[in-house]
């Protein structure tokens, strides 16, 4: 178990590199894609399998089918007007409320070949508030979402997003910011201090290999990393890191119906003000897959996990607790559907992920939901919404951060002419965590924007 161990670590540091040396021509640097940095992968041939949701550590795609194009540079220009009413915490037992300005020039790559298709976009952004003018900043958004076919039955696939804002909301697409995955390996993002300096990043790299007519074997690694720069900003919050590696077998039992196993490790890391809290998790998951069609997909995944905790510092003192270990069941589900002018997206899961932020690993229960709908060639529209719930592990003496977050957003889009759009939105966020003080005094934060932007888009290879 120990060299598993060491080989799924191993992916998480070896497989960039590999995956780089395997493409004669690397694709260019990241460079909004307005639709989102989803990315589907190639259809399927009547004997080429697709790697399923639970182990593909893809998201699902957002946009609906008459709006998927490929082969495009896109460019443009955004202007974000916002209110939010919690924009720095309580001021005389009040949250105070600002309104903000941010301007972010964008480019984004969606390119095609038939060995490639990447999907990559860079959004820098400046951030102007009305009021409190020490809240200005700078935004930088990026992110890379590919699939190389290295032979017609081997495929690697990667994918990895970075943040750095003091604004969470700001991203380069508002209407693609709720995107939803299948996986069982997630980043645990759901612990959220609206306006406070933030870096973020998350990638995903995997290779799956068809070695029979109906049977494929894979091994990915995953990373995530979260960064307070001021620490005083964010009370009760912590920097976080996760390194995470899984192999798995799949079987595809008709045209329809895949089977498979996957084994998975963890290391979960927080680091609070003394000593490092760690905990490492190993899981061996039995998943399904239903592809009822090209566009409809239903996956679900199960088995046991085990984590062992090591000792922990809490927050108020550095004298550490001991640790622990238990057996915790795993179990997850979801459903993707893409239509000419609707799309919809839903997953679940109850597993042990990184605290996000929290003071260790948490036994979390998480679930999400997107859907866009068409209204007619120029106006479409969008909801999304996310639960989570997160119960720290380990922590004992009555120190608990557990709690849980509620989010939804709700946004319209209308297009004027060929280069101008115009988009209206609301988000509301809920959070439930009493022993977080950043968190505590204001849980709520609503926020409506609306936003203009100039787009061009120019054909490639054409």
């Amino acid at each position: 178990m120990k060299l598993l161990q060491r080989v799924c670590v191993g992916l998480c540091l070896l497989s960039p590199a590999f995956v780089w040396s395997q493409v004669e021509n690397p694709p260019p640097a990241p460079a909004p894609a307005v639709s989102g940095p989803e990315i589907t992968g190639p259809e399927s041939t009547s004997d080429q399998m697709l790697t399923p949701p639970p182990v593909s550590g893809q998201s699902f795609p957002i946009s609906t089918t008459s709006e998927e194009r490929s082969n495009y540079l896109r460019g443009g220009l955004a202007f974000t007007s916002a209110y939010t009413d919690n924009a720095v915490g309580p001021v005389a037992g009040h949250p105070v409320s600002d309104v903000s300005y941010s301007v972010a020039p964008f480019i984004a790559l969606d390119e095609t070949t038939p060995r490639l298709h990447i999907v990559s976009m860079y959004a820098p952004g400046f951030t102007f508030y009305q009021r409190e003018s020490a809240l200005n900043e700078q935004d930088q958004n990026a992110s890379i979402n590919l699939q190389y076919r290295l032979s017609p039955h081997v495929t690697l696939s990667g994918r990895d997003g970075f943040q750095k804002s003091s604004n969470v909301f700001n991203q380069p697409d508002l209407a693609a910011a709720g995107a939803v995955s299948g996986g069982t390996q997630e980043a645990n993002f759901s612990v959220i201090a609206p306006i406070a300096d933030r870096l973020s990043n998350s990638g995903n790299v995997g290779i799956a290999a068809q070695f029979a007519a109906n049977q494929m074997v894979g091994a990915s690694g995953t990373f995530t990393n979260l960064h307070y720069p001021n620490q005083a900003e964010v009370p009760g919050l912590f920097d976080s890191s996760t390194q995470a590696g899984s192999v798995f077998y799949a079987l595809r039992a008709s045209k329809m119906h895949y089977l498979g196993v996957a084994y998975q490790y963890q290391r979960l890391l927080s680091y609070p003000t003394a000593g490092q809290n760690e905990t490492q998790t190993q899981a061996v998951l039995f998943f399904y897959t239903l592809y009822a069609s090209s566009r409809l997909s239903f996956s679900a995944f199960g088995g046991p996990q085990y984590a062992n905790v090591g000792p922990q510092f809490p927050e108020t003192g550095s004298t550490p607790l001991p640790g622990s270990h238990s057996w915790n069941p795993a179990a997850g589900g979801s459903l993707s559907w893409q239509a000419r002018r609707s799309s919809f997206a839903m997953s679940y899961s109850h597993v042990i992920s990184g605290g996000g932020g929290l003071l260790g690993a948490v036994k979390m229960d998480s679930a999400n939901a997107s859907f866009r709908q068409q209204l007619s060639h120029a106006l479409s529209a969008s909801l999304t919404g996310g639960y989570a719930q997160n119960d720290i592990l380990g922590i004992a003496n009555g120190i608990s951060e557990n709690g849980h977050t509620v989010s939804g957003s709700a946004t319209v889009q209308q297009q004027f002419h060929q280069h101008v759009n115009l988009q209206l939105g609301y988000t509301r966020l809920h959070e439930d965590y009493s022993t977080v003080a950043v968190l505590a005094a204001t849980p709520n934060t609503n926020r409506e924007f609306v936003s203009i932007s100039y787009q061009f888009s120019r054909p490639l290879g054409r």
